[in-house]
């Protein structure tokens, strides 16, 4: 057992560090602990730190993120619990938008994908995690990071850019004007990029990677979050447009 507390450094006697209360077991990620213990303590447990967790993601993401994942925890609200909060908050103001963003983007071709989205919206809103974290893992590998790690990492960035989409939301819920939706809509996209690359350059600026080439693979990762949502869409639009229309 480590004899220092790995979230303040301060030397552990007990269960708990006496300093700042973090638990004296912290672990490297598992996929058992990753669904047995986080993923039911996430759900039915939320601890305090959620504003604390937000403010983090927006001013430094990818460094708290790295730090959490290292045993940094005793501050952070658990990454299920905070995706679930926004995406909560995100679905409750969506009620009351004035119109629905696909009818302004005018694409019949996505009908289906917009019945899917509407039916199965969190379901939608997961399935890209495990892709995101098989590219963040592989083009990262040397950074040594597992897997798991990766989809933890890759769960606090969702919580972002679910937050992000607010934007997006707010301005459905105060105006129906196309322009000014499609061009809310421009920016988001933009915004969520240059987010991704801030995100993983701070995760991995720790890592050995010379400047060039972190940046070089930050800018592959976060087009490539681009491409493959844009392949899952399609998929979805199909299985929509052929079994639920």
């Amino acid at each position: 057992m480590n004899n220092r507390c790995l979230n303040c450094d301060r030397a552990i006697e007990a269960n708990f560090c006496s300093n700042c209360g973090q638990t004296a077991a912290t672990h490297r990620y598992s996929l058992k602990h990753f669904f047995i213990h986080d993923f039911i303590h996430g759900i039915f447990h939320f601890d305090n730190g959620f504003l604390y967790t937000m403010k983090e993601l927006f001013t430094r993401p990818g460094h708290s993120v790295r730090e959490y994942i290292e045993g940094r925890r005793a501050k952070h609200f658990n990454y299920f619990a905070t995706v679930i909060i926004v995406l909560t908050i995100n679905y409750f103001l969506s009620k009351f938008t004035k119109v629905d963003l696909q009818n302004v983007l005018n694409q019949e071709s996505v009908s289906g994908l917009s019945k899917v989205i509407k039916d199965y919206s969190k379901f939608v809103t997961f399935i890209v995690i495990p892709f995101n974290a098989l590219m963040s893992y592989l083009i990262f590998k040397k950074s040594g990071q597992n897997y798991t790690e990766n989809l933890v990492l890759n769960i606090f960035l969702l919580a972002a850019v679910v937050s992000l989409r607010f934007f997006i939301t707010f301005t459905l819920i105060l105006t129906d004007d196309s322009s000014t939706i499609l061009t809310v809509n421009l920016l988001f996209v933009i915004l969520i990029f240059l987010y991704t690359i801030i995100f993983f350059y701070q995760y991995f600026s720790v890592y050995h990677y010379n400047k060039i080439e972190l940046v070089l693979r930050v800018i592959i990762i976060a087009t490539l979050f681009i491409i493959t949502k844009q392949g899952l869409n399609t998929i979805i639009n199909t299985i929509g447009l052929r079994y639920l229309n």
